[in-house]
């Protein structure tokens, strides 16, 4: 099953008959995976195996981050186009030297929606004997079915590997993702084989060593009732939704689209600084999730829609909400962060945030934590929490949302008998 998925993909993305493919938990693992294979072909001695680094553009995935972290590969990150938000091909050019295992592109971007000039970043990284990899985990299963696509997936000569993930425009259960090679060679650094112990030999294709058959499984079975005709129509019907909500949100005051897409997956931002956050909450408030990105860079804070083939009808309902929602919040008071706690925020050091301090932070935005130190609930509307780590520099921001997530993640206090689920 699962070679009949890697079969059905390499078709898709345009793949040479020596294309090969493993079936991962996800997009992260995935790309974690297509790291790791890059980092570990470089030749023993080399200045790329004692200190490498991989090129990526500013609105790469967060999962390639977390692969440098994981893999002790120093990310280089390059800035995009302030206009357009895709990645600039002479800046990623001129970023790789003799270090560098991986160059990345992206087919869309995650955060905006747009495809990366793949041609001339796959060709830069081949000029210099480079791997490039292009994550094509939310469009690998999207674009291959729409017109009018730049080009970018193995059609594209120097794009060595691709992530595509069947969970999500593939219409699979959560979690299937496949990494595809262009040859057995360039997948063989992330297999994994040890005799070196007493026990069974380890063999592995992926991170893990115990693998669930059900999500391929699951995948095999969808892609077997959909096949061509029946992604090309949900691709379709996606891409039309993602096209009407572009022309509704142009005749609504005060919200913008922030590039112009090329799948399905908008930005929007908002005229006013923190309104994105408090859309998010009236747009919950009835009925709709939205997921609010926090400013980067020259990319403001946004709110981020992935549209699929069930948004098509719901369209104009949305756009009402978001009309309405966009009138209760521009009528209302602006979301701010007062001085002071901006002032917290300048002068925290990330390294001695203390339990004591979060929860202060926490309670400025409205947040009341148990006086034991135990877990905490995160309120219904979060805008004020969105506001403060806007306002928060990037290693404190993500300090404090480490933290928050060690909160939300302790056992409740051994005397609190009604939410022990077991008893005594």
């Amino acid at each position: 099953m699962e070679q009949d998925l890697v079969a059905f993909a390499r078709d898709l993305l345009h793949g040479p008959e020596t294309t090969v493919g493993t079936a991962t938990s996800g997009g992260t693992e995935s790309i974690l995976m297509a790291v790791l294979a890059a980092r570990d072909a470089s030749p023993r001695g080399s200045v790329a195996a004692a200190r490498p680094s991989m090129v990526l553009p500013s609105t790469a995935h967060a999962a390639f981050r977390k692969a440098a972290h994981y893999f002790g590969v120093r990310p280089v990150v390059v800035d995009v186009d302030p206009v357009t938000y895709r990645a600039k091909p002479g800046a990623m050019a001129r970023a790789i030297d003799d270090t560098t295992i991986l160059v990345v592109a992206s087919a869309p971007s995650y955060a905006h929606g747009v495809i990366d000039p793949v041609p001339a970043i796959a060709a830069a990284a081949a000029t210099r004997g480079v791997r490039c990899h292009v994550d094509a985990c939310i469009g690998g299963m999207i674009l291959p079915f729409l017109d009018g696509v730049r080009p970018w997936d193995f059609a594209v000569e120097g794009v060595t590997s691709v992530s595509v993930d069947l969970h999500k425009y593939g219409y699979a259960p959560k979690g299937i993702s496949l990494l595809l090679h262009r040859t057995p060679a360039l997948r063989r650094g992330h297999y994994f084989a040890t005799a070196d112990w007493p026990g069974y030999t380890m063999l592995n294709t992926t991170a893990q060593s115990t693998k669930s058959g059900g999500p391929v499984a699951a995948a095999w079975a969808v892609a077997r009732v959909l096949g061509h005709e029946g992604y090309a129509a949900l691709a379709r019907s996606a891409r039309q939704a993602c096209l009407d909500i572009t022309r509704g949100v142009g005749g609504i005051p005060g919200i913008d689209v922030v590039a112009t897409p090329d799948s399905t997956l908008l930005a929007l931002s908002s005229t006013r600084s923190g309104d994105v956050y408090l859309l998010a909450d009236e747009l919950a408030d009835r009925g709709w999730f939205v997921q609010p990105q926090l400013p980067y860079a020259a990319s403001p804070a946004t709110l981020h829609l992935s549209l699929s083939a069930a948004t098509a009808p719901l369209v104009p309902e949305f756009l009402s909400a978001l009309a309405e929602a966009a009138d209760t919040v521009s009528s209302g008071p602006q979301l701010t962060v007062g001085p002071g706690i901006a002032g917290v925020l300048a002068a925290l050091d990330p390294a001695s945030l203390t339990d004591a301090m979060l929860d202060g932070l926490l309670a400025a935005s409205g947040v009341s934590a148990p006086t034991d130190g135990s877990g905490l609930a995160l309120p219904r509307r979060m805008a004020p929490i969105n506001a403060l780590l806007e306002c928060a520099r990037i290693p404190l921001r993500e300090a404090l949302l480490l933290a928050v997530l060690d909160r939300l993640n302790r056992p409740a206090a051994a005397s609190d008998q009604e939410s022990c689920l077991f008893g005594r």
